[in-house]
């Protein structure tokens, strides 16, 4: 049995991560620790028994010790961080902050706990990083591995690499048992909805634009939440400590071809549903149109990366990881949960105005 202390555990990833060892680890004990900023929120923990939400600040190095030795922690996932690249552009000083000083703080207390005090006990500090501070492909290079050289273009992904660069450190420099994973672009239920998949979702619902980046040609790896879930259990239970993993889900798509099937999904779902039309009256289906005609080109974003792909062949050599779901099926389940849970994204929608 563990204990398990997850950073972020109330926003996106963090929430899926949760839910999904409750279902394999039923009786480990978890505890989640986060300040619940706009992307955190206590909603999407509800229903899932026997977690202990504590509101707090991972850059609080005392309050994580004293969460380490009171709760005997022997385990920390690390998800918190500020992660919208738009956000990263217009305001750097929050992600340095959260990102560097945050996943430092983290590891000064898990150091402090389990290697200062001398108590010996086995231990897991496992960072949850991302493809981007690898930088960018060109169309015919080879695909992101564990050995590509870190090239952050943004100051979101600048700040990742930063921290992952601490944790290696401390592996290497104090013998913390870490581990670290890169993973590509998740998609997937209870997705704060100012990332692509949800905003373009909602905002087709809403009948607003659908606003695509220069010429929507920006190619990623789509990974389902779900199949990062289980790449992070896997290298938790089967990684070495001191390694790298890349998480990917095999699926590397161009933002339009992204775009086009969430269109032609939810214009099928539409068809299919009568009473789609009843709850969203805006969205252009229910007034005989297509979610395509809300598709609109605006100005690229500074410093976009162009392509992103990864190799995850160490993962699957190493660990057994394998994504489950392709896109579409992916994709499907996605519509359907956020078409079944409005009562969680709209109070969302409306504190961001």
């Amino acid at each position: 049995m563990a204990d398990l202390l997850v950073t972020g555990g109330a926003g996106f990833i963090g929430t899926n991560f949760v839910r999904h060892w409750r279902d394999v680890a039923p009786d480990d004990r978890i505890v989640v620790l986060d300040l619940l900023t706009y992307a955190g929120n206590r909603a999407s923990l509800d229903g899932v028994t026997g977690v202990d939400l504590v509101v707090g600040d991972i850059c609080d190095t005392a309050l994580v010790r004293r969460l380490i030795d009171e709760r005997g922690i022997d385990t920390i996932v690390h998800f918190a961080a500020e992660s919208h690249v738009d956000r990263s552009i217009t305001g750097p000083d929050a992600f340095v902050q959260t990102n560097m000083v945050g996943t430092h703080s983290l590891l000064q207390a898990a150091r402090a706990a389990w290697i200062d005090s001398g108590s010996g006990r086995p231990h897991r500090f496992h960072n949850v990083s991302t493809d981007e501070v690898y930088g960018s492909l060109g169309p015919d290079d080879p695909a992101f591995s564990e050995t590509t050289p870190y090239a952050p273009n943004s100051p979101y992904s600048a700040s990742k690499a930063g921290a992952d660069h601490l944790v290696r450190a401390y592996f290497h420099t104090f013998g913390l048992q870490v581990t670290t994973s890169n993973c590509s672009n998740n998609y997937g239920p209870y997705q704060f909805p100012e990332k692509l998949i949800p905003l373009f979702l909602i905002n087709a619902l809403s009948g607003r634009p659908l606003p695509i980046y220069g010429d929507g040609m920006n190619r990623r790896d789509w990974l389902h939440v779900a199949d990062h879930c289980r790449g992070i259990e896997a290298v938790l239970r089967r990684g070495k400590a001191g390694e790298v993993y890349n998480i990917g889900g095999g699926q590397e798509l161009p933002n339009l071809q992204v775009i086009a099937e969430i269109c032609t999904v939810l214009d099928a779902a539409f068809a299919a549903d009568p009473t789609l039309a009843q709850r969203f009256p805006d969205a252009p289906p229910a007034r005989g149109g297509r979610c395509a005609d809300l598709m609109t080109y605006v100005e690229d974003r500074k410093g976009h990366d162009r392509r992103y792909a990864i190799d995850e062949r160490k993962a699957r050599r190493e660990i057994g990881y394998a994504p489950a779901r392709d896109f579409k099926q992916g994709f499907a389940g996605t519509l359907d949960w956020y078409l079944h849970h409005e009562a969680w994204w709209r109070p969302l929608v409306a504190r961001r105005g």
